[in-house]
């Protein structure tokens, strides 16, 4: 149950993130602000770099892709669907914007509950996942 409501509570973050970047007309703009911000930043480790300078030059691709991976992340962990790698892609896309000094204050609680969404086996059990493998369970004990 634990891992379930994890599960519900990161999806729903996730989804007023990327409907919040929607409303506000995040962009381009935004993208090299960050990009820009990174460069000369202590905070910025070394690698982060060379993604930065690839965000400034993709900014209007950058602008248009993070509210769509946010919203998207959302509505899979929301539904239940491809439950733990999109955990996993939670974790590693809230890394990266930790490692570009964007750390706000719901992202380490996002972190934690993304890491209990993936290492608690049955996160995934109350949503399209769990009903996917109850379906292929059934089929297996009844060939026809």
């Amino acid at each position: 149950m634990l891992g379930g409501a994890a599960r519900v509570a990161v999806g729903v973050l996730w989804l007023l993130e990327g409907i919040l970047k929607y409303r506000a007309g995040f962009g381009a703009a935004d993208i090299e602000l960050v990009a820009r911000s990174t460069a000369g930043n202590s905070r910025t480790p070394w690698w982060f770099a060379p993604l930065g300078g690839a965000m400034d030059s993709a900014a209007g691709l950058f602008g248009v892709v993070i509210p769509a991976l946010e919203t998207l992340l959302g509505a899979l962990l929301l539904v239940g669907l491809m439950t733990r790698p999109v955990a996993l892609a939670s974790i590693g896309t809230l890394m990266l914007y930790w490692a570009s000094d964007q750390l706000i204050a719901q992202y380490p609680v996002m972190v934690l509950l993304s890491a209990l969404v993936l290492v608690l086996p049955a996160a995934g059990r109350f949503g399209v996942d769990g009903w996917w493998r109850r379906r292929r369970n059934a089929s297996r004990r009844d060939p026809d």
